[in-house]
């Protein structure tokens, strides 16, 4: 029996994120593991394996070092660890700017080494062109507008965009053609709220906003930021969760019970089988 007949969860599809424009708002949040894929997975329309693992696991300083090997590898353990959302796995740095040829060899490699149902990359000026060459492929794109933080080194610092009218137009602009050129949604990061608003009511494609306002027809975080995993987050970051004190809190527990003896008791430790009665 195939895996497909094996699974009784069905993921949900591209097309029917897209039939989400102006409807039921999308929640996605970024992935990079198989227990937190798992644990996501029945809350969350779409997981983004981003490449913001670079900085929520790697330790890097920005995205710019995330390698596509690394993209590969998360992608895999979150599609083990999900059954029903849409995975989105983040092109990295490099792996398409070249040109189609080199986007589309290494999407599909992406595609297939992972299972993923698809591909993003942060739409720059040449980047409406490859989006189209892929889909047209039977790669499925998910676009990015406004803040992109592959563009760190040119830009300088994170800053939001979109409050100079010059800066507006430009990126309203990239956000049509990212649209006019196939990508099924179009992540919003980093925008002013007007903005943002605007370009939810001027292209097709449903818009996801990261730190871009509740205009947009969903939201995406990053998981450890919205999990309390970081003492500082960006504004736009809500945290649920306490994750940092509370694993400090049982790693500080632990450790006083390993010193104190007290770990492992007996309940956890193994002892010899007592020999059978003759």
């Amino acid at each position: 029996m195939s895996s497909q007949k094996q699974e009784t969860v069905k993921r949900i599809t591209v097309p029917e994120i897209t039939a989400r424009k102006g409807g039921e708002p999308i929640v996605v949040l970024t992935a990079y593991d198989a227990p937190t894929a798992e644990i996501m997975d029945a809350h969350c329309d779409v997981l983004l394996v981003g490449d913001s693992v670079g900085m929520a696991v790697h330790g890097l300083p920005s995205t710019v070092g995330v390698t596509l090997e690394m993209m590969i590898l998360h992608g895999q353990a979150v599609m083990r660890g999900s059954k029903r959302a849409l995975v989105v796995i983040d092109m990295p740095f490099g792996s398409y700017e070249a040109g189609v040829e080199q986007a589309y060899a290494n999407a599909v490699r992406v595609l297939k080494e992972t299972g993923a149902q698809a591909v993003k990359v942060e739409s720059g000026p040449e980047v409406p062109a490859t989006i189209e060459y892929l889909v047209k492929r039977g790669v499925p794109v998910m676009g990015h507008v406004g803040l992109l933080p592959q563009s760190i080194n040119i830009d300088g610092s994170f800053k939001a965009k979109g409050r100079e009218e010059a800066e507006r137009a430009r990126i309203l602009q990239s956000a049509h053609d990212t649209a006019n050129a196939g990508a099924f949604a179009v992540v919003i990061e980093g925008t002013a709220e007007s903005l943002a608003r605007e370009i939810t009511e001027a292209i097709a494609k449903p818009t996801i906003g990261i730190g871009a306002s509740a205009a947009c027809d969903g939201q995406v975080l990053v998981g450890p930021d919205m999990l309390g995993v970081f003492d500082w987050t960006p504004k736009f970051v809500r945290k649920y969760a306490d994750l940092r004190g509370e694993i400090g809190r049982a790693v500080e527990s632990y450790a006083a019970d390993v010193r104190a003896r007290r770990f492992p008791a007996e309940v956890e430790t193994y002892f010899s089988k007592k020999p059978a009665l003759p």
